[in-house]
This record gives structure tokens, sequence and C-alpha cells, in this order.
């Protein structure tokens, strides 16, 4: 288990030595083919900052050897903003006094539609985390549901046992986001006060039970702006190192939340600018050649225009962030505010314009029958 690893790092420990790290130990991480842990702190370390135009070419490189001039398209369907949380920063908490709204099987069947028009092949599903309204039983009828019209079903809900992701795996789930939020203890519990989320330790387990239920592509990722987003981003490269060792037949993405405002919203603590969000993304590239960097639309059009040269690998497009969004229930409160508005259409245009291929679908499942 993962834990067992954790346990063994400080967060303060680890904090100070980023910190600690010099322009020699950049220059040394940039030269090193193969890069280690310590390589990843030093190039995420505020000694990088000069060297970013470096990093950038060299993740460009990196990324266009890997997945060549392609960009992933992906499309999240809300299904739920109920929850039975409280957290800081959530417009799903469950101490907002919103309208809470649950899709049926007709009215996810009507989403569908709207998203099928803008010719996605890859939805993303994501619900607050309320076990009695949206749990299990809830995922198996949404999936048997939706397989017929997608060939790529990937899932950010609740945390579950190992024996719910199995099942959800036989029935053609492809990939689970499970985000720590935050690796510091201490404040995962200041913003998770109450309901089943507060456990931070079932939460960092979550990827160990994917891996031995077999998922085949798994999510990781912190809130940007909940805690030190250089000692969070370590830790999160920490836990990939572990679980790319364990589960090897997994694939793995990393995604760069940035917390955005909500109705009655939290003030981040640490605000990470669009220079040091380059720097996290290609730091990840040089670490690791075969992640997936997947950037959402709370980013804006500009920056996302502007990602596509340098490590990442996939976006979103189009996106609602409220139960119903495309088309049941379009003035419903979001969960964020998203910053790039624009269409599908108009997404994939700008990317073929920079010379890339828009990939509506990256994997089939009847590769995994072969």
């Amino acid at each position: 288990m993962f834990k067992s690893i954790f346990d063994q790092y400080e967060w303060n420990e680890v904090k100070a030595g980023i910190y600690a790290k010099t322009a020699r130990d950049v220059e040394e991480a940039l030269h090193n083919q193969r890069r280690s842990l310590e390589d990843f702190a030093a190039l995420i370390s505020p000694a990088a900052a000069p060297y970013l135009s470096q990093m950038a070419a060299i993740s460009n490189s990196l990324t266009r050897q890997r997945f060549g001039n392609t960009m992933q398209l992906y499309i999240p369907m809300y299904l739920s903003n109920e929850c039975q949380n409280i957290c800081t920063y959530c417009g799903f908490s469950l101490d907002n006094k919103i309208r809470r709204k649950t899709l049926s099987p007709a009215e996810i069947l009507m989403e569908t539609a709207a998203i099928k028009e803008m010719g996605f092949e890859h939805v993303l599903l994501v619900t607050g985390e309320a076990n009695q309204l949206v749990g299990t039983d809830y995922f198996k009828k949404t999936l048997q549901l939706l397989k017929p019209h997608f060939a790529n079903i990937s899932m950010e809900v609740q945390p579950m046992d190992e024996q719910d992701y199995r099942e959800l795996t036989e029935l053609g789930l492809h990939a689970v986001l499970v985000y720590q939020e935050t690796y510091h203890q201490d404040d995962y519990k200041k913003h998770h006060p109450k309901g089943r989320k507060s456990n931070f330790d079932y939460r960092l387990d979550t990827p160990d039970r994917l891996g031995r239920a077999g998922i085949h592509k798994m999510g990781l990722g912190v809130l940007i702006g909940l805690e030190d987003w250089r000692t969070d981003s370590f830790f999160t490269a920490l836990h990939l190192a572990y679980l790319e060792k364990k589960y090897w037949q997994t694939r793995y993405s990393i995604s760069f939340p940035r917390l955005r405002p909500f109705s009655g919203g939290l003030t981040p603590k640490v605000v990470m600018n669009d220079r040091e969000l380059v720097q996290l993304i290609c730091a990840y590239r040089l670490f690791n050649q075969e992640i997936e960097l997947s950037l959402s639309t709370r980013e804006e059009e500009k920056f996302r225009n502007h990602m596509v040269h340098l490590g990442v690998t996939a976006m979103s497009a189009a996106s609602k962030t409220n139960p119903g969004g495309y088309t049941v229930d379009p003035q419903s409160l979001e969960q964020f505010e998203i910053s790039d508005d624009r269409s599908a259409a108009a997404i994939a245009d700008m990317l073929k314009q920079q010379g890339y291929e828009p990939v509506w679908k990256d994997w089939d499942p009847a590769f995994s029958r072969q």
C-alpha cells in the first residue's frame, strides 16, 4: 500500500528540500536522461524558474516523440450535485443551500444525444459524493445505459471499494479520476470536516484499490491552491512512481485543477500563476515521458492554446459543470466556473490550425478482447 511509503515522508522536510534546490541541481536534472524524484523536486523548485524555456523545449520534444501531434478531447457529464460531504472549496458541498438534482435515465440520454452531436466519443461522468443516492447501483445502470453510445467512459465520483470497481470495470468503465486534493493531512482535515471524504487514509488508498481491480487507466492530481503546490506535486509524483511500479499494466494521467470561484467560494491559500503552471506541466513531462497530462476548461482560452505545444495530451471542451447542463437544466448551479467556453468545434479547429489532430477517442474496448 502506498501509505507505507507516504508515512516515510514528512511534509515540512519535503517542502524545505524543494525550496533548497539550487541552479546546479536544476542543470543536473535537465542533463539527465532518466530523471529521479529528486530531479523532479529540482524542476518544480523556485530555482528552476530561469530555465523554463529549456524545460519547455525538452517537454515539447518528449511529448511529440511519445504522443505525436495529437490531442485527446473529452467532455464531462455531470450526473448529480447531491453530496454528503462538507468541502470548503466546492459548490456541491452539503452546507451550500442549492437546488439538488440527479439525472434520470431519460435525462442522461438527452445529455448523451447533445454530447454525441458535438462529436465526442469520450465522456467523463461526474457526481458529488452521495453513496445512497448516487452509489454503485446508480453507476451500474448508467454504464449499461451509456456503453452503446460511447467508446470511452471515465468517472470522477466518490472513492469506492475494490469490489465496486471490479464490477464497474466489467461493465465498461475505462478510467477513474481520484484526486487527493492535498497530501497535507492537517489541511486536508480542515477542508473536509464532515462526510466520508474526511477519511484521509481511505482516499489515499483508492488508487491501490483501483489497481487491484484492474482498471485500464487512473487519474491523479491535487487541487492547486489548497496548499503549497510544489510540495503537493512532489507527493503526487511519489504516488505515481509507486503505482506505475506496482500496477504496471495500468495507464496514468495527471490533471492540474486550479482552485476556481464558485457560489460562496474559498480564497486560495496559495496562488499559482500561469508561468508556474507551465513549469509544473513541463516538470512532469521531463519526469515521465509516458504520463498523460490533462488540462480542463478551468483554464483560459489563451493559456490552453499555448499549452498545446508544451506537454499537454488531453483537453476537455465545451464543458458544463452542472447536472443537465447541456440540455436538461442549463441554469442550475455549476460546481465551479469555467474559463474557456469555446465550442468543441472551435477547440478542434484551434488544434488543427496548430498542426495537431483532435482525437475524439484514444482506445476501443475491442482492443482488450484481442
